[in-house]
């Protein structure tokens, strides 16, 4: 497990054993949304910001990770599908854990839809991905979610479910929806022996979102994976600078906006 460990080191803060993951593999599924239109600028600004890691597509890498100014954890996705896709749920792997290795990851990341047509070959392939990540040392991330037909995505129950799947599978880091509730979160998180990040949910302002992540930090959360609600702020590197102190200091999120640096 040591392979693991170190690279885990270079996507959580080991002080706080948590962290403050981007997610910026949206253009796969959405195009050339806004936030994302410039990688290697993004990037900058997140990582000047002082998230712990990003989330990118293999063949983003070259062209949007570590151009200049301070590091930051590389996950690489390997699984997607695309908003014209009769089922968007529908997610395929699209990248091997050998190429992630060869482009410099420190961890890899799949995607998963319980409830979906299509969940058996997605936990198909999670289940093959996990047997690569443990014979290389490679970290995995499983974002997991309720996701079909009648289906409530912020459920406990169902949520529940996701987590102990992802836990089973072999994760080593779970990504899923909040409850909304810091007691039935709090369940959740007591019941997995895997750090639990939460999603960013719903575009918010910036204290109600703050407000939602300090509460499910305080429920046993590892910290948050923020994709859109973090880039597409009208200023992402202030705002995730106040995840960051909200994630790992503790602060409050009023003042975790004003403080400056």
């Amino acid at each position: 497990m040591i392979g693991k460990e170190i690279r885990l080191e270079r996507i959580m803060n080991r002080n706080t054993g948590r962290s403050v993951i981007i997610p910026m593999d949206h253009g796969f599924t959405l195009g050339q949304i806004e936030g994302l239109r410039n990688m290697t600028e993004i990037v900058s600004e997140v990582s000047e910001a002082g998230a712990n890691a990003i989330v990118l597509h293999k063949g983003m890498v070259k062209g949007g990770h570590r151009k200049h100014g301070r590091d930051i954890g590389l996950i690489v996705h390997l699984s997607a599908s695309t908003s014209m896709n009769p089922d968007p749920n529908d997610k395929v792997l699209v990248c091997t854990v050998e190429e992630a290795i060869a482009l410099g990851a420190d961890a890899v990341s799949i995607h998963i839809n319980l409830g979906a047509p299509n969940e058996s070959r997605m936990i198909e392939s999670a289940g093959q991905v996990s047997k690569e990540c443990n014979r290389w040392g490679m970290p995995l991330l499983i974002m997991i979610y309720p996701r079909g037909e009648g289906i409530d995505p912020t459920s406990p129950t169902a949520l529940g479910h996701c987590v102990r799947v992802a836990e089973e599978l072999g994760a080593d880091l779970i990504k899923t929806n909040y409850t909304g509730d810091a007691a039935s979160f709090r369940q959740i998180t007591d019941a997995c022996s895997v750090p639990v990040m939460v999603a960013g949910g719903e575009k918010g302002g910036d204290i109600e979102t703050l407000t939602t992540i300090r509460e499910a930090v305080a429920a046993g959360a590892a910290g948050v994976c923020m994709g859109r609600n973090a880039f597409q702020r009208d200023n992402p590197r202030q705002f995730i600078q106040a995840i960051c102190r909200v994630v790992h200091d503790g602060t409050d999120p009023a003042r975790a906006l004003e403080m400056e640096g």
